[in-house]
């Protein structure tokens, strides 16, 4: 036997050891598709143990990340030191580095957050993305600085699912040619045969798409899985699908039926798979020296080649200082000197102005200083106001296009940063994932608010992963009018706001929208959402209220009593806190000592201390309404038993939209009336 195929069964026995001692997981992709991790981890990736972070390196996303415990017998083998034996004998369990999924760990090898079927396929996208980009805006002639691949194991389960036909179709147009995808086929899903579901000509079906379809049909066959890959990088111009055969939970009892797909071998059909591949049936984790050393000459090979690619950046630099000056900037996710000191203070004579259109200047001044700022709409350009002007469009070399993204100027090419994402919007917000987990670039990306539906999965992600990605969602409330209930938002905001590590914004005119903007970009560890309005609203003026850095603590007081604590608070949010200034101004013409909060962000002011909290909330003035145009479920923790919300808790409505919002109750006038009865109760 040859030691390449001592290490496959070696990779094969680890997993199955890892699942058999949690009890749980599994066993049957890492049985199947060991050649293939194999194959890729030791033969072909680019990639340094010793310094997982080499930017540099190639990329793997195990897309079918319900077959983890492949991964981290790959990873351990290939000397990632995060990821010990120990780690392996801890799979499933509290505090480990092997969860059941792959969870995002760069320093253990861990690219991205997977398990979610189909998110890591759309993922990759992103990171060809990034890599094409950056290749394309500093790559010189003889200065092949950005240069590396990204490959991905997926399955039947990820190519079902619709987030993935998106972004191959996306994958396909852009000619993503550096994005090679092993396609682990052995028909069977966690139910049963593919074939009761699943019957398509893949083959023809990305050949339609624009991808080179390689086959092979013998997954154990490392020669052929070899030549494959090989042919698959020479192929610049498309994105490459290399349909592999294989067998779920091979050499095992259970081989090619759905019960070896997610549960644990039976103690005795361990026994009988041990004995299959000639395997010594104790110890458990058994790796032998010879397997442990051929795959870690990894790590030598590695160190060279991060070496080798350190000079060529040290020549680079010399050559070009200016663009190596920005590239190490980006790389190291750092922000330019004085990067948001030249953006507008916005004085109330300017006339009221959508905050959605006073996002697209501020995008716009930011792309200017902020080079790494890249994104673009699921079709919505022209009404997120999300175009970069002057910053090109992100197509394949040699394509021509119209509309919005064809008017851009600047370049028509990979290093455009304007991206088409089109009707995508799930895979958009996958491949925004994929940008931002690669590193050098900030991503944004844009449609209506209603549709951030469409992108939940991506965002969740997101959230879990602490990638940094910038969320613009339009149209923020049922003031979005005449379209009518499918394009009004109402549950939304509020179902955002329980999304752990998920910052949402919702700013309230143009200042707080230009911290809004400021915020997002530098905030580090978790995706940002501005949520902006479709509707004008007027400039504040902060001499006479509050200053809109106050928007940077999530909630500050707007507008206060001149005689000491109020007796009363009103609590708003975005275009509502016109609203709540309307009412504000004749409660205290009335003689009410009222406060007015402007809280854009749930998320912010919980990071804030506790005393801040109470300086603006003070736990003494029970009296406190909040009025927000979307669902009321989250204001109660900030109004208390003793508030009022007045909010939307149903559909909208197709008319204009200032007649949907007075008749669903969000205007001063019905601010008013509660106010005064929650007075007088």
């Amino acid at each position: 036997m040859s030691l390449e195929q001592l290490a496959v069964k070696t990779i094969r026995m680890l997993a199955l050891d890892t699942v058999q001692k949690a009890k749980s997981g599994h066993p049957g992709l890492p049985l199947g598709a060991a050649p293939i991790g194999y194959i890729l981890f030791r033969r072909f990736m680019n990639h340094n143990p010793r310094n997982p972070q080499w930017f540099n390196r190639d990329r793997f996303i195990l897309s079918a990340g319900h077959g983890s415990a492949l991964l981290y017998s790959l990873l351990y083998l290939s000397g990632y030191e995060g990821i010990s034996l120990e780690e392996l004998k801890n799979f499933r369990q509290w505090g480990s580095r092997t969860p059941g999924h792959p969870e995002r760990c760069i320093a253990c090898g861990i690219e991205t957050t997977t398990g979610p079927l189909g998110q890591g396929f759309a993922m990759g996208v992103g990171v060809a993305i990034a890599e094409a980009h950056l290749a394309a805006r500093f790559n010189r002639p003889g200065f092949p600085v950005i240069d590396h691949y990204t490959y991905a194991l997926v399955s039947e389960g990820d190519i079902m699912e619709g987030v993935a036909q998106e972004a191959a179709s996306l994958a396909g147009h852009l000619k993503l040619g550096k994005l090679i995808y092993l396609f682990d086929s052995n028909e069977i899903s966690l139910s049963g045969e593919t074939r009761i579901c699943f019957t398509e000509d893949i083959k023809m079906h990305f050949v339609a798409y624009g991808w080179q379809v390689l086959e092979v049909e013998d997954g154990n066959d490392l020669t052929e899985l070899a030549r494959a890959i090989e042919k698959a990088k020479e192929d610049k111009e498309h994105p490459s699908l290399i349909m592999v055969s294989t067998h779920i939970g091979y050499g095992s009892p259970k081989q090619d039926t759905f019960e070896v797909h997610g549960s644990p071998l039976k103690p005795e059909e361990v026994v009988e798979t041990k004995k299959f591949f000639d395997w010594p049936l104790e110890p458990d984790f058994y790796v032998p020296e010879e397997v442990l050393s051929h795959m870690r000459e990894v790590i030598s090979e590695g160190e060279k080649k991060e070496q080798e690619w350190q000079k060529l950046l040290e020549a680079y630099s010399r050559a070009f200082p200016e663009e190596a000056k920005m590239l190490k900037m980006m790389m190291a996710g750092e922000l330019p000197e004085n990067w948001a000191e030249e953006l507008p203070v916005f004085e109330p004579g300017a006339g009221a102005m959508a905050t959605r259109s006073v996002g697209g200047k501020i995008l716009n001044l930011l792309s200017d200083k902020v080079p790494s700022l890249i994104g673009g709409s699921a079709d919505l350009d022209p009404s997120t106001n999300t175009v970069l002007k002057g910053k090109g469009s992100f197509q394949a070399p040699g394509v021509c296009v119209s509309g919005t993204q064809g008017l851009v100027d600047g370049p028509l090419g990979y290093e455009g940063r304007n991206i088409a994402f089109g009707v995508r919007e799930h895979a958009m917000g996958a491949i925004l994932n994929g940008i931002a987990v690669h590193g050098g670039l900030i991503p944004f990306g844009a449609t209506f608010f209603v549709f951030s539906d469409y992108m939940r999965p991506a965002v969740r992600v997101a959230a879990l992963s602490h990638c940094k990605v910038i969320y613009v969602w339009t149209h923020d409330s049922v003031g979005v009018g005449e379209d009518g209930p499918t394009h009004q938002p109402v549950e939304q905001l509020m179902s955002f706001r329980v999304m752990p590590n998920l910052v949402l914004i919702r700013p309230a005119d143009a200042n707080e929208t230009r911290e809004a903007w400021k915020v997002a970009v530098e905030r580090k560890g978790s995706p940002v959402a501005l949520i902006l309005t479709r509707q004008n609203v007027p400039v504040l003026d902060q001499n006479k209220y509050g200053k809109a850095e106050g928007l940077r603590k999530g909630a500050y007081v707007l507008a206060d009593s001149s005689q000491g604590l109020p007796q009363l608070i009103i609590i708003a949010s975005g275009s509502e806190v016109h609203v709540a200034l309307e009412a504000y101004e004749k409660l205290v013409a009335e003689g009410v000592k009222v406060r007015v909060v402007s809280m854009p962000s749930f998320e912010l002011f919980e990071e804030q201390p506790k005393e801040y909290q109470d300086m603006v909330l003070p736990p003494t003035v029970r009296k406190r309404v909040a009025i927000e145009a979307g669902a009321t479920l989250g204001w109660y923790k900030y109004v208390g038993r003793e508030g009022e919300v007045i909010g939307i808790d149903r559909f909208g409505a197709s008319a204009p939209g200032k007649v949907v919002l007075e008749k669903l109750g969000i205007s001063a006038e019905n601010l008013l009336n509660r106010a005064k009865a929650l007075l007088n109760r």
